[in-house]
């Protein structure tokens, strides 16, 4: 991606993507139960949802302070559910830990575009389902200092 000229600071006023908000952050753990626990004893956190991705063989829940109002902040434990898991490799290269950041956009396809059109790599040539029945698609973390960005598009009210 180009540097913005001047002083190195970037051009806030025109983003190549528009951000709704973030999302969640992802952490991938070998058991989500245990990892769920945790959250729950040490931090106070409420899992408030919980699900299979068949499509990437991840088992997820999702945890927030106020179960009843998510926009508080949701952190997302990620464990592999099968053989071929990308968090299964993720575990295998790095151990567990922050595995991605997940923002909000109302269009992931026409925000993966935009991407691209600048030169950013976008991991899936279409985007795929993610948790609870949203569209998502991924930067690749080379392209975004080291992060993997999730890009989401919830469907109905977020």
């Amino acid at each position: 991606m180009d540097e913005a000229a001047g002083d190195g600071a970037h051009d806030v006023t025109t983003p190549v993507v528009q951000v709704v908000r973030v999302d969640h952050v992802g952490i991938a753990v070998p058991d989500l139960d245990d990892a769920a626990d945790f959250f729950a004893t040490v931090f106070g956190l409420s899992t408030y949802h919980r699900e299979r991705n068949a499509d990437q063989a991840v088992d997820e829940a999702m945890l927030t302070p106020s179960p009843q109002d998510p926009s508080t902040g949701v952190v997302q434990l990620l464990a592999p559910a099968g053989q071929d898991s990308v968090i299964g490799r993720f575990l295998d290269r790095r151990g567990p830990g922050l595995q991605q950041l997940a923002l909000q956009v109302t269009d992931v396809d026409e925000a993966a575009d935009a991407l691209r059109r600048r030169g950013l790599r976008v991991i899936y040539d279409t985007a795929r389902t993610g948790t609870a029945g949203t569209r998502v698609n991924f930067v690749h973390p080379g392209d975004a200092f080291g992060v993997l960005v999730e890009l989401v598009e919830v469907r109905g009210v977020p």
